[in-house]
């Protein structure tokens, strides 16, 4: 049995984006995968509005 990458809900506000793996997520919005992973860090949260920022949430 293979492991399947994890999947993820992309928000911006109430607002939902996209849903997918962090690699099809980071093609589709032409930035990196590493971009990706930071949308749902402490750090990004912390300095970044609600309403405006992206959020990434494991579904």
């Amino acid at each position: 049995m293979s492991n399947p990458e994890k999947e993820y809900a992309l928000y911006k506000g109430d607002e939902l984006l996209a849903i997918g793996t962090t690699k099809e997520l980071a093609e589709q919005f032409g930035v990196k995968v590493s971009t990706i992973h930071f949308y749902k860090s402490p750090t990004y949260t912390k300095r970044t509005n609600e309403m405006k920022a992206r959020r990434l949430v494991e579904v």
